[in-house]
């Protein structure tokens, strides 16, 4: 169950992103209520996974989740380039998260 917990937790991290963005489009309280919830959540879940998961591990993949997420969003979503060299960088993070999945 904590690596459900992380991955929702990375998910949640990745739904913080996209508020950051829309508040910076709409400044209006939906967009401010959702931005703390998407943390507040992923903040939540982490907790969560970190109660057995080290504290390396969980961070390194909620870290690396929610980098590649955001990034990844902003290729389908802004328009953010979608290059050979970028694609690459963000499979090496997700591969990373993966190899600290199989070590622990």
């Amino acid at each position: 169950m904590d690596w459900v917990f992380l991955i929702l937790a990375g998910l949640f991290e990745m739904f913080g992103v996209l508020m950051i963005n829309k508040l910076n489009k709409d400044r209006n309280i939906a967009s401010v209520v959702l931005l703390i919830a998407g943390f507040g959540l992923s903040f939540i879940f982490l907790t969560l996974a970190m109660e057995t998961l080290p504290m390396g591990t969980a961070y390194a993949v909620w870290t690396g989740i929610g980098a590649s997420g955001g990034a990844i969003l902003g290729m389908i979503f802004y328009g953010e380039p979608r290059n050979a060299s970028r694609i690459l960088f963000i499979a090496m993070v997700l591969g990373s998260a993966v190899g600290l999945k199989l070590v622990s």
